[in-house]
């Protein structure tokens, strides 16, 4: 049997090592993939949500400060911008699709931005909660580089936004297919608008997983979305407050 003391001394090493944190990131979302899609892709097994509460509970386990944890794991951020700008490569091959429908688009994207504006606002008031964790609040279904920008402009808590704009894209990508399949909902282009309208880049993941024009349509709602809110949200905090 290996001695305690050389099984710390391993951990310890592998702690330092940036390159365990970022395999313990990508092993946790691929076991958190293998179970999702074993399950027949169940909404409640979505892998980002498993894989997050994965790392989470190492961290708190083993009292590692996130900072820590992301110096191995930033690599994982940094994609997160070519990926994003990626999406343009498919809405280029797409674009003739997405003219036609600019019109169901735009009445989508205005009703569905402004609705995300309104019903948080109306619930955040009719809980009493603080003026600034309403402003926090706010922003929840825009991406969530946007929605922290719009947050420190409005005077928000950017690093709260962050949190629940995370939860919000979860929360939307894992019971959004079950809301479509009750609403019997079948055009994939308007599956996936609306998901990327609502949770984002979670969403748009997903999407993406699943027809490669959901995904088209909602990197589409979701950029869109981001650019709406940010003109939107400053004028309605401005005339409510």
């Amino acid at each position: 049997m290996i001695d305690q003391q050389k099984l710390y001394e391993i951990w310890v090493y592998l702690q330092a090592e940036p390159l365990f944190w970022l395999t313990l990131t990508i092993g946790s979302y691929l076991i958190a993939d293998y179970f999702y899609r074993r399950s027949n892709l169940f909404p409640l097994l979505n892998p980002v949500a498993i894989s997050v509460l994965i790392v989470s509970v190492i961290l708190l386990t083993f009292d590692i400060q996130y900072e820590r944890y992301f110096d191995g794991a930033k690599f994982i951020h940094f994609l997160l911008g070519p990926a994003t700008v990626a999406l343009a490569i498919p809405i280029y091959k797409k674009w003739d699709l997405i003219l036609s429908n600019s019109r169901a688009i735009f009445i989508s994207l205005i009703i569905g931005s402004v609705f995300a504006i309104f019903i948080t606002y109306g619930l955040s008031s009719y809980f009493e909660l603080q003026q600034e964790l309403i402003l926090s609040l706010l922003p929840r279904s825009v991406t969530a580089p946007i929605a922290m920008g719009i947050s420190e402009l409005i005077g928000g808590i950017p690093s709260l936004t962050a949190i629940i704009t995370i939860i919000t894209g979860i929360i939307g990508a894992s019971l959004g297919i079950f809301v479509f399949d009750l609403m019997k909902l079948k055009k994939m282009e308007a599956r996936g608008f609306s998901l990327g309208l609502a949770s984002h880049g979670v969403g748009t993941a997903r999407a993406m997983s699943r027809d490669t024009n959901a995904g088209v349509f909602a990197a589409v709602g979701m950029g869109l979305s981001g650019l709406v809110t940010s003109v939107i949200l400053p004028l309605f905090i401005k005339f409510i407050f």
